[in-house]
């Protein structure tokens, strides 16, 4: 039997889905549950919230979770630090979301030019038209 990578999650799990409790999370994610609460408090990882207060991690909060552990323990990085990455990291998320967007929507577009239409060669020559009987 082989082992599932700690980082896949079963194709069939939304990744956003809020369904570890504080103690299981801790435990996916190699930590204790007082880290967890910390990293909340700094904002670093903010679970969703139940209806009575309590913590629910999805799988990505999992994930960022390890990232997190990974960017303070191998590679040194503070907390004020990580924090930072992450919020540059959710930025440019966001930014290649747009970009994204925008490509499908200038798609659209083009998909509704005429057909008819014949493109001029780009080779910087200048073609001027004038009336037979102005010439």
């Amino acid at each position: 039997m082989t082992e599932r990578p700690q980082n896949q999650w079963d194709a069939t799990v939304d990744p956003d889905a809020q369904i570890f409790v504080i103690s299981v999370a801790a435990e996916l994610a190699g930590m204790h549950a007082q880290t967890l609460r910390n990293y909340d408090r700094l904002g670093l990882v903010t679970p969703h919230r139940t209806t009575g207060g309590g913590r629910r991690y999805s799988p990505r909060d999992v994930a960022l979770l390890r990232e997190v552990q990974r960017l303070s323990q191998d590679e040194g990085v503070n907390l004020a630090g990580i924090k930072r990455i992450i919020e540059l990291t959710n930025q440019v998320e966001a930014l290649q979301h747009r970009v994204r967007e925008l490509a499908e929507e200038i798609a659209k577009v083009h998909a509704g030019y005429r057909r008819d239409l014949v493109p001029i060669p780009r080779n910087n020559a200048l073609v001027v038209w004038k009336p037979r009987n102005q010439r």
